[in-house]
């Protein structure tokens, strides 16, 4: 199977035995993404908005790692602590993604890795 480990500086670096990113067959499927600022390893604030905003960041830089950007994103997963929230995730979204969004989950979880509020995985399709 012809598969290459997408690793950068600039997301998060994996708490546990996964890679950030995998490309197989010209597509892309990311680790699931929590809002841990790469630079410090810290989670970045108790604010949802803020959250989101990081995780959607560390999804972007394993993409652009692997030659692709948001554009090319085709389904995510969102995992939420609180779907109240979920207007606050949808006014985000619409910032990121402003025009053709890929394919989307939200889904209430009872708990996250460091007891964060969202975690977010990606697939998108890997440029030639």
């Amino acid at each position: 199977m012809n598969r290459k480990v997408v690793q950068t500086e600039n997301a998060p670096k994996a708490i546990g035995p996964y890679s950030q990113g995998i490309i197989s067959r010209g597509m892309l499927f990311t680790a699931g993404q929590i809002p841990v600022n790469p630079e410090t390893g810290k989670i970045i604030s108790d604010n949802f908005e803020h959250q989101v905003r990081q995780v959607l960041e560390n999804i972007k830089a394993v993409v652009e790692e692997a030659g692709s950007n948001l554009t090319d994103i085709i389904k995510l997963t969102v995992y939420l602590i609180d779907l109240d929230n979920f207007q606050i995730l949808n006014k985000v979204f619409s910032e990121y993604f402003d025009s053709e969004p890929p394919a989307r989950a939200a889904i209430q979880v009872a708990r996250l890795p460091l007891d964060v509020q969202v975690e977010i995985d990606a697939i998108a399709v890997v440029k030639e």
